[in-house]
């Protein structure tokens, strides 16, 4: 089988999305199937747009590759909406997210109906969680795909439930948060939550947050939660590293508590699945795809979108280290029975072959 793999932008760059592409290239290579890549430029939503004016020459690109069947990160709509209603390649879409959950508004609205056009334009769809699945239908995507949901094993570290529970015993209440530092993931929930756990003079709770993650995607955002830290009092408490490299996420998660991400919308939420390996307990959002794998006060806490007060109820719990270590051991144990990616990208790779098949 011949795959074209069509992204925006480079696919050797660090987000999840890109990470799973590249995860599925290697897999369809490992299988003996041929894969090149077509990258088209990365831009903003409004430039990709431009890509209409030429749809007709993009589609005879895609067609040129000679693939059996274009998988399309569906990050790369705005370029393709277009092109696909002119396009002879059977394709798949490969959604990671819907663009248009991340947006508010008018910019909602109208991402909405170019997402919708999009997803009712192709063949079939690859999703990364159940809920992508059911929130792409209801956008017009067709009802032949599959959900092939992100494995955690990227470090798969070995950790005891000995060293998890003697963690779990020590020092102050260590929170990370991990992931870029932009709105939709809800950085500036988890500060007020923080904020309203250190008011409470009742709780006795001693804290630290550190925030792993890109600081440059979105600095008004970041400078936004600088000051709602300060406002707080708390931000001698909260620590920015930056992005970190893969060993030094490691190294980080081997010794944090509590994985935090009550995003505004979070696809499918793979640092919390990749923290839980670590025995590292979650606190993600019911905004999403983390209720597939997070069990909601036994391996985690799942909490509403944009809700501090849950946030501080939830790390509050989290203070008691004898709670707090049973969490974290069911939080390996649920990471211990997560597909991994040979397997998730295998049933992938299976529907891909079927779809060709029926070409």
């Amino acid at each position: 089988m011949r795959v074209a793999l069509v992204i925006a932008g480079d696919i050797d760059t660090g987000s999840g999305g890109f990470y799973y592409d590249r995860r599925l290239r290697d897999r369809l290579r490992e299988r003996g199937h041929e894969v090149s890549v077509a990258s088209l430029p990365w831009r903003s939503y409004p430039r990709q747009l431009t890509d209409t004016l030429r749809a007709r020459r993009i589609a005879s690109q895609l067609d040129g590759i000679g693939a059996d069947v274009l998988v399309e990160d569906g990050l790369a709509h705005p370029s393709l909406v277009a092109a696909n209603r002119r396009v002879e390649t059977p394709t798949v879409a490969l959604l990671h997210m819907l663009a248009s959950r991340a947006r508010a508004g008018l910019a909602r609205r109208v991402v909405r109906r170019i997402e919708a056009r999009f997803l009712s334009g192709v063949d079939a769809a690859i999703h990364n969680s159940a809920a992508t699945r059911a929130g792409a239908e209801a956008l017009g995507a067709p009802e032949r795909g599959v959900v092939a949901p992100p494995a955690g094993d990227r470090f798969d570290p070995d950790v005891s439930a000995a060293t998890v529970r003697e963690r779990a015993a020590a020092g102050p209440l260590d929170v990370t948060f991990l992931g870029n530092i932009v709105e939709r993931k809800g950085l500036d929930t988890l500060v007020a939550g923080l904020g309203a756990l250190d008011a409470d003079s009742g709780t006795g709770v001693d804290w630290r947050l550190t925030v792993v993650g890109d600081t440059a995607v979105d600095p008004d955002h970041v400078e936004r939660v600088r000051d709602a830290a300060a406002a707080a009092g708390i931000a001698g408490r909260v620590r920015f590293t930056g992005r970190l490299d893969d060993d030094a996420v490691a190294a980080w998660l081997r010794e944090t508590h509590v994985l935090a991400a009550p995003s505004r919308y979070e696809p499918f939420g793979m640092a919390s699945l990749e923290a839980m390996g670590f025995g590292c307990v979650p606190v993600a959002s019911t905004a999403g795809g983390a209720s597939e794998f997070v069990c909601d006060g036994e391996s985690g806490f799942l909490v509403p979108p944009t809700d501090p007060a849950a946030v501080a109820d939830r790390l509050r719990r989290l203070d008691d280290r004898e709670r707090l270590a049973e969490m974290a051991v069911s939080a390996r144990r649920a990471y211990e029975a997560w597909p991994t990616w040979t397997e998730t990208l295998d049933g992938a790779i299976d529907f891909l072959e079927e779809v060709s098949r029926s070409r």
